[in-house]
């Protein structure tokens, strides 16, 4: 069965429900959404190269994790069942900021996400799926944004909106 969104207003109310693949297509639909960022205990954070086999974004680098919450299932179990299932550890996680973007891609898809994203530590060691992940590494926010601003088409368009409204909401 193929997999569903939550479709949502501006303000996150829950509108219907639609089939992930549908919502990206003629132009995008709202649907709900988060992104993670998994920092370590030296401030680096862990970044993903998102898999080739992707339907939009392959090959470029994201934030640690970013999905969306199936229908009935909170953001907040979501987080976690992502994080494991893409990055094969869990930690504790909190929200720090939402925002609303539209990306349209070469592809014909569209991205049109109110994104809930949640921030966290860990040290320990990741087991990236590789059917998500082609890469994953640690890099310090400094050495990060150089490379963004030098290389943007490398980096996810919600990623480099998440980079420019971060600051304030760590530490």
């Amino acid at each position: 069965m193929p997999e569903e969104v939550i479709l949502v207003d501006e303000n996150d109310n829950p509108v219907g429900v639609e089939e992930k693949l549908r919502v990206h297509q003629n132009g995008g639909k709202l649907h709900r959404a988060f992104s993670i960022l998994v920092f370590n205990s030296e401030g680096k954070l862990l970044i993903q190269k998102r898999a080739a086999t992707k339907y939009h974004c392959p090959g470029i680098w994201a934030n640690t994790c970013c999905s969306h919450p199936r229908p009935g299932e909170t953001t907040e179990k979501a987080v976690h069942r992502r994080l494991k299932e893409e990055c094969g550890f869990d930690t504790d996680l909190k929200e720090v900021f939402s925002f609303l973007y539209e990306a349209h891609f070469d592809n014909g898809l569209t991205e049109k996400e109110l994104d809930h994203v949640f921030v966290g530590q860990y040290d320990g060691d990741a087991d990236p799926n590789p059917e998500e992940i082609d890469e994953l590494k640690w890099i310090s926010i400094e050495e990060l944004r150089k490379d963004v601003e030098d290389n943007p088409d490398k980096y996810a368009p919600w990623f480099r909106i998440i980079l420019q409204k971060i600051d304030k909401f760590l530490n």
